[in-house]
């Protein structure tokens, strides 16, 4: 507590506008000793050599001097020797290296934890007045603590975004560290401070001496975990006032039909948060991406404190499907990044549907999947399904065969032959099974029931795990789950027309849950999250390859693509992104990220949270001191002065008196 306590009256005193002369190395100034020995030879006599002279009238006083027994002279004030004093005083004094600052970081190590979230991108006006960011004046500070580090520390650099980062490790090379402090700025992703701690005091637990954590940060965090470092003490300077700011906090994107004109109909949802204290008056517009033209805009009133909800639409035309568009708020404000948000079109409301049978006969298939007025279906055979250009989102429906390369999205496999099948081992026919259970849990088998469901004949399933059993009966499996990390999958191991499932409602429920799931799929395009900072999967065809993936300006972004799924570790940006694919169904997809983070947005002052029992001590960036400034190098550069102008008097050309 005592080195918490130091700091808090070190940033008083700061705060105070004080600042003190500090000698970061004292030992320099045993240059002063040699003002001994100089005052020493202006005052010893001179040892004269005895000669033999005609007379002493012209050397009375040397005579006088050689008489008197004591070794020193009277001390004369003398031009030479104020100089040579001079000079000797400010070579010590640059020796020792005076500095003008407020405090000193004391610490064997010290690890630098900087704030790297999307709120410290947002405005905020520097100590001189000019306009700056969050992230910037955070720099700065942290420049500023390097500056008056002690001499032999060593410190490293932590970047805190959504994942704690080691920025540079443990160095004592003050420009290493200050090169690695330029390249940390803000991410377009919620923050985590608790992690980046952690990580620190990890890491400085395992070394000797004394250690301390300095956080720099806006206080604006998505995951305020509490930040304690045990007995390490943990100090927290903030940056930033309080902003006021406007920002969407939600978007999605939907496809419907025009009321009147059964047009389609795209269909933005927003919801647009005002995190000030005065309403603002904004134009909510929505534009594809790359084109200046407005497709619908909207002028609203946000009230202080409110999220209001926002619907934008345009009637879309099939060269539409799949382009990115961009919602914008303006005027812009503190924070840029939350006032545009990303989407796309969806690739129209009608879901395609393509139907393969080995024998041509799927009426009850196609009949339930052409009941639902919002698909397209189309049916063929197993050798035009190879050669089909069959979009990425269709629906597949194979009867009969368990073709190994299947185009196209989510995939029902109805009556395979034996054999391996996506996993699943198709087996001996079991004849009149009963129906004993199914996972009602799974989407595909909601608000259905298969009693009084009869079968005439069905072949055993053996899935390659139990969590893969759909459908059970006394007899064994005879529907699973075939997905892969690209598509649903679902494996029916008998023929729908072999039975009266058809006559069923269970039966129209089935073929609409599958439906519904691909729709689902076609409408998202990626499998799971699109926020900032977290991994995009994105799903593509089981025979991709050649993956390219493309950040919002166009560079290039570390993608790796396994099963058909391609996955992008980390999206630090928002925006659109691009992912592109070669083989058979070669293609491109337009993936939209954005941050929508009422936490983030929100750039009013909150308080964090302190553990109980940890050295924290939180200040303001405001009271802490200016980095310290050295005078050595003006102090030698004098000295060097008094020494020239010693030199020229020595060497002056003497006077001459008027005859």
């Amino acid at each position: 507590m005592a080195q918490a306590a130091q700091a808090a009256q070190a940033a008083q005193a700061a705060a105070a506008g004080g600042t003190a002369l500090t000698l970061l190395k004292p030992a320099g100034m045993w240059l002063l000793a040699l003002l001994v020995p100089l005052v020493v030879l202006y005052i010893l006599k001179i040892k004269r050599e005895r000669r033999r002279v005609a007379s002493t009238w012209l050397w009375a006083a040397a005579q006088r001097d050689l008489m008197a027994r004591a070794p020193f002279r009277k001390l004369i004030a003398q031009i030479p020797l104020i100089l040579q004093a001079l000079a000797l005083c400010l070579l010590a004094l640059a020796l020792a290296r005076p500095a003008s600052r407020g405090r000193e970081l004391t610490g064997d190590h010290v690890a630098l934890v900087i704030d790297a979230s999307a709120s410290m991108a947002a405005a905020s006006p520097s100590p001189t007045g000019e306009q700056s960011t969050r992230i910037a004046l955070a720099r700065q500070v942290a420049r500023d603590l390097l500056s008056s580090l002690a001499p032999g520390s060593d410190v490293m650099v932590l970047e805190a975004a959504r994942d704690a980062r080691v920025v540079a490790p443990l160095d004592r090379d003050l420009v290493r560290v200050k090169a690695a402090l330029d390249r940390v700025n803000a991410r377009d992703v919620e923050g985590d401070l608790g992690a980046a701690v952690a990580l620190a005091v990890d890491r400085l637990r395992q070394l000797g001496g004394s250690r301390r954590v300095v956080v720099l940060t806006d206080g604006n965090l998505a995951r305020p975990a509490p930040l304690a470092g045990g007995s390490m003490p943990i100090e927290v300077i903030t940056v930033g006032g309080p902003v006021e700011n406007t920002g969407i906090v939600r978007v999605d994107v939907r496809s419907g039909t025009a009321p009147g004109t059964e047009r389609e109909e795209v269909q933005g949802f927003l919801v647009v948060a005002n995190f000030g204290q005065h309403p603002r008056d904004l134009y909510v517009t929505m534009r594809q991406e790359n084109a200046s033209d407005v497709l619908a805009s909207r002028r609203v009133l946000v009230q202080p404190g409110e999220r209001l909800p926002v619907v934008l639409t345009f009637n879309a035309t099939p060269g539409d499907h799949r382009r990115g568009l961009l919602f914008e708020l303006s005027p812009r404000d503190a924070l840029p990044v939350d006032d545009v948000a990303y989407s796309r079109v969806p690739a129209g409301d009608k879901l395609p549907v393509y139907v393969a049978s080995a024998s041509g006969n799927s009426s009850w298939l196609e009949r339930a999947l052409a009941a639902d007025p919002m698909t397209t279906v189309t049916s063929g055979t197993l050798d035009t399904l190879a050669s089909a250009r069959l979009d990425v989102d269709t629906f597949v429906v194979v009867n009969g065969a368990c073709p190994p390369n299947t185009p196209g999205g989510d995939l029902l496999i109805v009556d395979p032959p034996p054999g391996k099948c996506f996993g699943t081992m198709v087996g001996r026919v079991i004849e009149r099974p009963t129906f004993t259970s199914w996972e009602a849990a799974d989407p595909r088998m909601r608000f259905l029931s298969l009693d009084g469901v009869h079968l005439g004949k069905a072949r055993a399933l053996k899935p390659e795990g139990p969590t893969q059993e759909l459908v059970r009966t006394q007899e064994g499996v005879v529907v699973t789950d075939i997905s892969t990390s690209s598509r649903t999958g679902t494996l029916l191991g008998f023929d729908v027309g072999d039975s009266d499932w058809p006559l069923k409602a269970s039966f129209v429920l089935f073929t609409r849950n599958l439906l519904e799931q691909a729709r689902a799929h076609r409408a998202q395009g990626v499998n799971g999250p699109t926020r900032a900072g977290e991994p995009m999967r994105v799903a593509l065809p089981a025979s991709a390859e050649a993956l390219e993936v493309l950040g919002p300006s166009g560079e290039p972004v570390e993608a790796s693509l396994r099963g058909g799924l391609a996955v992008v570790a980390e999206t630090p940006r928002v925006g659109l992104y691009r992912v592109t694919w070669g083989g058979p169904q070669a293609g491109s997809e337009v993936v939209p990220v954005n941050l929508t983070s009422a936490a983030e947005s929100d750039l009013t002052p909150r308080a964090l949270d302190v553990k109980a029992g940890g050295e924290v001590v939180v200040s303001p960036a405001g009271a802490m001191p200016e980095g310290h400034t050295e005078w050595g190098w003006v102090l030698a550069l004098v000295a060097l002065g008094f020494l020239l102008a010693d030199v020229w008097y020595f060497t002056r050309a003497p006077r001459r008196k008027p005859a």
